[in-house]
């Protein structure tokens, strides 16, 4: 119930922020998160985050095609099912994230504050996350199919990472990030139907 009313709190105040145009509190905490983090980056880091972001959308891919080929190699109809299952979340969340960006058109960190430095640019809009609401949807959606500890917590860690690349790589605010996790993770809850 608290996580329902902080996300509820976070929207209000996003969409007061940025539907309406004022500059308020919550705007700024997003920019100096981001150079918080800008403050602690190195090298190495770097490296690790630029791979995972990277990487982020082969990884998409692999998953349900993975467990499309298993099941169909062990002719495993719930593996397959499955696998339509991680593939019809990561997709709708794709499509509902292009709306979004179009609806909010929220400009990147490093347009909207020219004196922040950005490790990456990127195109397109901000809000939300492309690229963490596709790594949550695929994570949750896999989680919820294969709900075993080992399977939850390297797929959750993978997601959480993602996120954060994005945030040190300094093309994503924090609000687009958690806005991110939320509509990949819906995504797979409104299809939950869809999983064996």
């Amino acid at each position: 119930m608290r996580l329902l009313v902080f996300i509820v709190i976070g929207w209000i105040g996003f969409l007061q922020n940025h539907v309406l145009g004022q500059e308020k509190p919550a705007s700024t905490l997003d920019i100096r998160i981001l150079e918080s983090i800008a403050e602690t980056r190195t090298e190495p880091q770097t490296q690790t985050f630029k791979v995972l972001s990277d990487i982020n959308n082969y990884v998409q891919i692999a998953v349900p095609v993975g467990l499309l080929v298993a099941g169909a190699v062990n002719d495993d109809k719930t593996m397959r099912q499955n696998a339509l299952y991680v593939a019809s979340s990561t997709a709708v969340t794709a499509l509902v994230n292009v709306g979004l960006k179009h609806l909010f058109k929220r400009s990147r960190p490093f347009k909207k504050y020219p004196n922040f430095i950005s490790i990456r640019t990127a195109g397109g809009y901000s809000f939300p996350s492309g690229h963490t609401s596709s790594a949550f949807a695929t994570a949750s959606a896999l989680s919820r199919a294969y709900s075993k500890w080992y399977v939850v917590a390297p797929s959750l860690l993978w997601a959480s990472s993602v996120g954060y690349s994005r945030m040190y790589l300094g093309v994503h605010f924090p609000s687009d990030v958690l806005a991110g996790a939320v509509l990949g993770a819906g995504s797979s809850f409104a299809l939950d139907g869809l999983k064996k």
